[in-house]
């Protein structure tokens, strides 16, 4: 252990990093002390809480809109600020991780937003966590460039053309970043380090450049939650002299609690709301954590065959655009993951077109905007949000008053007609090896079968084994999913891919470590909340 700062926090077991100390300053660790100091106890009664009404619902089997939250639901007088100048048009928005590459490629990609994510699709090591932040330093300060070491490529911000604006996503709460700890050896939460370090830095910067630190807020299951961070956001506004408001978040409902707590939500950061955003894989994740004891009608098919088009899916969707309209927030949509070939264009015509498909919808359906995963889908998603906003910056006109949706509409898994399936078991486990492989190594974006792929994606692999083994599922080959029968699927694909990349390639990865993870957290009797907090303790860096 290095010796603590002024702060009072420490750096522990962390290697140095090159130019860190432009990020780890004696201030900026103050900072971030401060915050750990004011707000770390309210998380934690907090995470408490999600324990108890995760309980409640295994109770009760069901969940409903909050009785002492109906008079903010009622009241129609009371809206979100205005957006500010550059987040009023987010018509389409490329979300990736703050590797130096993906810095510059995201900024160039045409897109009005970046989601800069130090979250999902980022595994947290020090090395992500400290060098990500430099590098959004140097893109203000436009002393970025990047060039590939395999292929000799040169990559810069273009001079002439406007940039995406920046909206950064921390971890959530129930991450810790065990790099920094306070003098009692507690480690700070890893969405106050992203936060603090990335405003620390760049509030003042952003502010005098006309735009502002703005956030993408992750894995909110309360408006208790949003809440705190509002909390958060006054104090360091204060703190650092900035004035009140200049934040501007916008939320992830990507749990299924938070599906009823919208406008909620949308109160307690009014000062500061930009937005939510409708998710899909942690949404499902959420619904299968939450209900996993439930009985059979919570028992979801094969995750590709859930779309956004399931009625229960649709209902979240169109409340989350009504509410947000109704409340004068930008409703964003979900993401195009596909990752073009440079080898089979037909591959790559039928994806498009399943991608102007999914943004059409979106657009249609009142939609401001939509996130891609690869510069390539930007032009896809722009014509399809052009086609209906044309010049107008967004559609927070259309109230969407013919949508109504009740309680139980949100939850109604068993309207379904897929079923799960051999196949959709194997590409579970297929998926979740190859991702969790790479997030031991440091990659949390990932390709794979042509498709990108975050920790959300691990999440609802290892969750739809867990809950098909729990719930005795018959496939549709007739085979019952069960323990015995994920562990051959695992050992199988092990022996595939070591096959395929050979013993030197596979013995300097981490694969078995992948297989044996993600078959404990598939399998084991007790289901862990996040697959990220065994993996944490495994993770390189």
């Amino acid at each position: 252990m290095s010796a603590p700062a002024p702060s009072s926090l420490a750096v522990v077991d962390a290697g140095p990093l090159p130019r860190q100390e432009e990020v780890l300053t004696d201030a900026a660790l103050a900072f971030v002390a401060e915050l750990h100091r004011r707000f770390t106890p309210r998380r934690d009664e907090l995470l408490a809480r999600r324990a108890e009404r995760r309980a409640e619902i295994a109770r009760t089997a069901t969940l409903d809109f909050l009785p002492e939250t109906a008079a903010i639901r009622a009241d129609d007088s009371w809206r979100v600020a205005p957006a500010p100048a550059a987040l009023n048009d987010r018509r389409v928005e490329i979300t990736g991780p703050t590797d130096r590459k993906m810095t510059v490629n995201a900024l160039n990609s045409g897109a009005r937003v970046w989601l800069a994510d130090f979250e999902d699709a980022s595994a947290p090591t020090w090395e992500n966590v400290v060098l990500g932040q430099l590098n959004l330093i140097d893109a203000y300060t436009r002393n970025i460039d990047f060039t590939d070491e395999r292929t000799g490529k040169s990559y810069a911000l273009r001079p002439d053309e406007e940039l995406a604006t920046v909206v950064t996503r921390p971890r959530g709460w129930h991450l810790d970043e065990r790099h920094l700890v306070d003098e009692g050896g507690r480690a700070v939460p890893g969405a106050l380090v992203d936060f603090g370090l990335y405003f620390f830095h760049n509030a003042r910067r952003l502010l005098d450049a006309g735009k502002g630190p703005y956030f993408y807020l992750p894995k909110t299951e309360s408006h208790l939650e949003a809440r705190l961070w509002n909390d958060v956001f006054v104090f360091a506004q204060d703190h650092l002299g900035i004035p009140r408001g200049t934040v501007r978040a916008t939320v992830l409902i990507e749990t299924i609690t938070a599906a009823y707590e919208m406008e909620e939500i949308l109160y307690e950061l009014r000062d500061h709301a930009s937005g939510l955003n409708a998710g899909r894989w942690d949404y499902l994740f959420s619904l299968v954590k939450n209900f996993r004891d439930a009985g059979p009608k919570f028992v979801l098919p094969d995750r590709n065959a859930v779309t956004m088009t399931a009625p229960f899916m649709r209902a979240y969707t169109e409340l989350l655009v009504r509410t947000c309209h109704r409340r004068g927030a930008h409703a964003i949509g979900g993401m195009a993951a596909f990752i073009p070939s440079r080898r089979d264009p037909e591959v790559n015509e039928a994806a498009f077109e399943k991608v102007r498909a999914d943004k059409d919808r979106e657009a249609n359906d009142g939609f401001d905007g939509s996130w891609v995963a690869h510069p390539d889908l930007v032009p896809v998603a722009m014509e399809s949000f052009d086609k209906v906003l044309g010049d107008r910056p967004h559609q927070k006109d259309r109230l969407r008053e013919d949508v109504h949706v009740e309680a139980a509409d949100l939850i109604a898994v068993d309207s379904l007609d897929a079923r799960p399936t051999y196949a959709g078991l194997v590409n579970a486990v297929q998926v979740g090896i190859r991702y969790i492989e790479a997030w031991l190594r440091g990659s949390g974006a990932v390709a794979i079968f042509n498709l990108m792929e975050d920790a959300a994606t691990a999440e609802i692999s290892r969750s739809q084994i867990w809950q098909w083994t729990n719930a005795g599922v018959v496939l549709d080959n007739g085979e019952r999913v069960t323990a015995d029968l994920v562990r051959r699927i695992a050992a199988a694909e092990l022996a595939d891919i070591r096959a395929g990349i050979g013993d030197e390639a596979f013995t300097s990865g981490t694969w078995q470590q992948a297989h044996d993870l993600l078959l404990r957290v598939s399998l084991d009797e007790d289901y862990a909340d996040f697959l990220t907090l065994p993996a944490y303790e495994r993770l390189k860096g």
